[in-house]
């Protein structure tokens, strides 16, 4: 990615990783990952019932092999999204958050968010990302158009009204190629 650096992911370790995603999802910059108030067992809990899930997978995203973002990927048919579209055969739903820090690096996030798509179309599989942030969660919508989301319509899910996004990975290919991705 232009000179930001190499991006690798490795499945998510609900017990060793736990301080680490502790600090990252009760920061304030992580207020839409909805867990301010979570103590170390809530969020010890909360990824052994995603590492248990057959259809709900969290990984630890490293950037030049440090700890740098939080990826999960799901199937929308039995997790966050069930009953609230019509899935299609090849959609994986997609969350990711970047670690905090005091030293932004321009163009970092776009260049997670670009690595955690290329992640997920590299399986043969995948036809279609399904998102669903919270309206108010303004900076990530451009992240994702940039990325080539585009928004479907807002839902209601039990914890937030949310903005239901595609990207076919015709769209990412065509915005990555378009140099928008950083």
């Amino acid at each position: 990615m232009s000179g930001i650096g190499t991006f690798t992911v490795r499945p998510l370790d609900p017990l060793k990783d736990a301080e680490l995603l502790h600090r990252w999802v009760t920061d304030p910059k992580a207020a839409f990952w909805m867990m301010q108030d979570a103590d170390l067992q809530d969020v010890e809990r909360e990824y052994l019932r995603i590492a248990a899930h057959e259809h709900h997978h969290a990984y630890l995203g490293l950037h030049d092999g440090e700890p740098a973002f939080l990826m999960e990927k799901y199937d929308p048919r039995y997790v966050e999204l069930a009953g609230l579209y019509d899935p299609e055969p090849g959609d994986v739903g997609m969350h990711f958050l970047v670690a905090p820090t005091d030293r932004p690096v321009h163009g970092f996030t776009r260049a997670v968010i670009t690595a955690v798509m290329r992640e997920l179309f590299a399986d043969p599989a995948t036809r279609r990302v399904v998102v669903e942030p919270d309206v108010g969660n303004k900076a990530v919508h451009a992240l994702n158009a940039a990325v080539g989301f585009v928004p479907e319509r807002e839902i209601d899910k039990p914890e937030k009204r949310a903005l239901l996004s595609f990207c076919t990975r015709e769209q990412f290919e065509a915005a990555t190629a378009r140099g928008v991705t950083a």
